[in-house]
Formats: C-alpha cells, sequence, structure tokens
C-alpha cells in the first residue's frame, strides 16, 4: 500500500498529481457513513419534534394553540432545530397530519388483515375509524383537528386529515363485494364515516354500538345502492338521529 501511494507522487515539479482511484472509494465511503450519521440524528429531531408537538396540542386542548416555543421546551431541542426541519408551524402541523394519518392507515390495516370476508374487513374499519372517538384518543384527535384548522390548505382543509389514505384500505373489500367503482365507493364511506366521527369528537361523545352497526350497514349498502336514477332525484327525508344512551362503544384495541 505505500509503495503503491510513493509511485503516485510525481517526480518532478509541476507535475500533477495523479487521481488514485482507491482514494474515490475511501472518501465515498466516509461521506456516505457521515451522512447516515448526520441522517439519523435529523430523523430523531423530527420525531422528537412531532411528538412533542402532540404533547403540547393534547394538553392545550382547543382552548389554545401552542407556540414553536412551547414545543421546542417540550422536545429539548433549539429553534435552529425547529427551522432545520420546518418552515413554519404549520409546516410542522401538516406533518403532524400526515403522521397521523399514517398511523391510523398502518393500525387498521393490520386489523383488516386479521379478518377474511370483505363484509368483516368493513366492519373491522368502521370500528377502527370510531374507535378514534373513545377514551383518551378522542382528545389527542380533536386537538389534532383542532390546530389542523388553521394550517390552511392542503390535508388540514375541509376533511378529516386520515380520511383519503384511509379510505384505499377499503378499495379491496369493495372490488370484492362486486363494486364497479370500488375507489369512488371507498371515498363516500370514508368521508361518511369521518364525518361521524368528527361530530363525535366535537361533541364529545363516544359511539354506541347501535351507532357502529348503522355506519357499517351503510358502508356495505354503499356498494349496492350505487344505481343511477332513473327520473329526477328526489330529496331524501332527513335522517333521525339514533337515541344515545350509555355509551357501549368497545376499547380501542
Amino acid at each position: 500500500m505505500i509503495l503503491a501511494i510513493e509511485n503516485a507522487i510525481p517526480a518532478g515539479e509541476g507535475t500533477p498529481i495523479a487521481s488514485s482511484a482507491p482514494f474515490t472509494g475511501v472518501a465515498d465511503r466516509i461521506v456516505r457513513r457521515s451522512l447516515a450519521k448526520r441522517e439519523g440524528e435529523y430523523a430523531d429531531e423530527v420525531r422528537r419534534l412531532l411528538d412533542a408537538a402532540l404533547a403540547v396540542m393534547r394538553r392545550c386542548g382547543t382552548s389554545s394553540r401552542p407556540r414553536v416555543a412551547d414545543i421546542v421546551a417540550e422536545a429539548g431541542l433549539s429553534n435552529d432545530a425547529f427551522y432545520r426541519h420546518f418552515k413554519s408551524k404549520d409546516d410542522l402541523v401538516t406533518a403532524i397530519l400526515e403522521d397521523g394519518g399514517e398511523r391510523l392507515r398502518s393500525y387498521l390495516a393490520h386489523q383488516l388483515a386479521k379478518e377474511a370476508s370483505p363484509e368483516d374487513k368493513v366492519r373491522r374499519w368502521v370500528e377502527g375509524v370510531l374507535a378514534q372517538a373513545v377514551g383518551d384518543v378522542a382528545a389527542s384527535t380533536l386537538a389534532v383537528m383542532w390546530n389542523g384548522g388553521g394550517a390552511g390548505a392542503g390535508l388540514a382543509s375541509g376533511r378529516h386529515f386520515a380520511s383519503a389514505p384511509v379510505a384505499t384500505l377499503l378499495h379491496d373489500p369493495y372490488g370484492a363485494l362486486g363494486s364497479t367503482s370500488p375507489e369512488l365507493d371507498a371515498m363516500l364511506a370514508a368521508h361518511a364515516t369521518f364525518g361521524f366521527l368528527s361530530d363525535l369528537l366535537w361533541e364529545g361523545a363516544e359511539p354506541t354500538a347501535a351507532e357502529i352497526e348503522a355506519v357499517t350497514g351503510f358502508c356495505l349498502a354503499a356498494v349496492a345502492r350505487r344505481v343511477p336514477a332513473p327520473g329526477p332525484l328526489s330529496a331524501p327525508a332527513p335522517p333521525s338521529r339514533i337515541a344515545r344512551g350509555p355509551s357501549s362503544a368497545p376499547a380501542s384495541p
């Protein structure tokens, strides 16, 4: 090795130093190692900021919005660390919405995998979505939704933040049930289910067993109901709200 290095040294002054292939490989390995370390550190910072923001939002509820100073203090990081990853607090809130949607989708995918029939998959999907209004998770979900309402356009605008990613889990069950447009049917079912979830969260109520059954029946019937009407559409009678009794919602798995 020493001989190879010596042979690479030019004999006279003014002669350019020849490039050595092994040096390029060593440099690349060092750079990749340094970047991997930095990437791990940055990923840890982002995770700490997301978790800290969620904790502060949960404490603030719907009475006040957390400040960047509150979030970085909770995370044990600096303002420089915050702005290294996020342009603004709204940017962080949008990331929390995306993260929450991905986590819920992953959880529901695991639950649906336990069921064999498409009907049972739809039922498990409804139960999992409405479980977000049960117990401690309800306060966190409501706080994120409330803060997301001030994050501008995109995921936080006009619909529940998890509606779109979670709706995709219904594509296969709806296809198996005979839907000719499983993507559209899934989107409509998700809008209805997440709309009802939002109502429950704002009311501070948990879904009853009868309500879970009613939403499940609606989502299953949605596939068969998508038949074009032969004449002008008439306005349906407004549905009556199911009378509430003592909460009988199952505990969130």
